[in-house]
This record gives structure tokens, sequence and C-alpha cells, in this order.
């Protein structure tokens, strides 16, 4: 039997995957959580083979999940299902030790499939992403991409430099260092073209 956990913030996907899922003889879904934080406590109690998570959800991200599962070096498999078909998304969810990136278009029968590959201890990538993910490089750093986002989200930089505990000018050269990297004019156009990008 393959147990899975599923981690998806809209309560209707959440159910039609959950039901898909449980038609097949040999999966089993034993939970699911609406949002980042409850999977990761969800992971830890019921102990799955596989978690299936979307990636933009509250609290902890799908990315920020495989991240802390590979950290914590628990026994548990990721496989990302997904609306964003963005090479950049990709790359970081591979550098996450994900074994699955799949596109919420794609046949359902596809992820039932993914799911036993997985298991087995293949990898289940949506093939097209695979080849423009590698066509791409992110030039930016966990810290330039976390100032990045909250700037992004409308926090001045002495909100930034409070919340991540860092010094305001410190804040200011990694905005400065994104901003050049990405050849932009301002944060706002830095945080629309890493987002575009899959970067962010």
């Amino acid at each position: 039997m393959i147990r899975v956990l599923l981690a998806e913030d809209q309560a209707m996907v959440r159910g039609a995957l959950s039901a898909l899922l449980n038609l097949e003889s040999d999966i089993e879904v034993l939970g699911s959580a609406a949002d980042g934080e409850a999977a990761w406590r969800e992971l830890q109690r019921l102990k799955p083979d596989v978690l299936v998570t979307d990636i933009e959800m509250p609290g902890l991200t799908g990315l920020e999940l495989a991240q802390r599962i590979q950290r914590h070096e628990l026994p548990i498999r990721v496989v990302i299902v997904t609306t964003f078909a963005r090479p950049g998304f990709l790359r970081r969810a591979l550098d996450a030790g994900v074994s699955g990136y799949l596109l919420k278009d794609a046949p359902a029968e596809n992820l039932a499939e993914a799911l036993r590959t997985v298991h087995r201890g293949g990898r289940a990538i949506d093939p097209q992403l695979a080849l423009e993910a590698w066509s791409e490089a992110d030039p930016l750093n966990d810290r330039e991409r976390q100032v990045l986002r909250l700037a992004g989200e409308g926090q001045s930089a002495g909100d930034i430099a409070v919340q991540l505990n860092l010094s305001h000018g410190t804040v200011r050269n990694y905005l400065s260092e994104a901003i050049g990297k990405l050849g932009v004019a301002n944060r706002i156009e830095a945080y629309r073209l890493a987002r575009q990008k899959g970067w962010l």
C-alpha cells in the first residue's frame, strides 16, 4: 500500500484529489491538510510514504515543506501538483529533493502512476517543464529571494529588517543585489520578473 498525505489549500481540489486516489487499490489517503504548517504536523503524526502537495499555500509553501522534510531527513517522498508551469519552481523543487512534479492540467491517471513511480524510488517530472528548467538558472540566493518576496508583498525595508532580524542597510543591500542580478529598474519590477520565472 502507498500511504499518502495531501496538502492543498483549496478544499474542492483537495477533495477531488482524495476521491481520485482512493479509487486506486494500492493507494491509501491517510489524511489531508489545508496549509503548510498543518501538513508538517500531520506528516510527523501519520508518517506517510508520500506527500502530495501544492506549491502556494498559507503558512509554509510546498517547496518549504519539501526543504524541511529534506533537512530533517524524513523518509517521505514529495510529489508537487501545481498550476505553476515555471521552470524556476521545478529547479528549486529538485534542489529540495522532490521526487515528482506534475501540473494540475495533466490527465488524472498520471497522478496515480507518478505516485507508484516515486514510491519505487523513481522520479515523475512533467517532461516539457523538465526541458525548460535547465534553460535558465536562478540568479538569486535564498536571502535575496526572501527579502524580495516580502518587498513584493508591500513591506518596507524597515519592516523586512525587523521580521528577518537584519539591519536596515543589509535589507537594502539584498534588494539592490536582486535588482542588479535581474537587470531591472526597481524592486517591484524585480519581484514581478522573479515571480514570472518561478524564482520566488
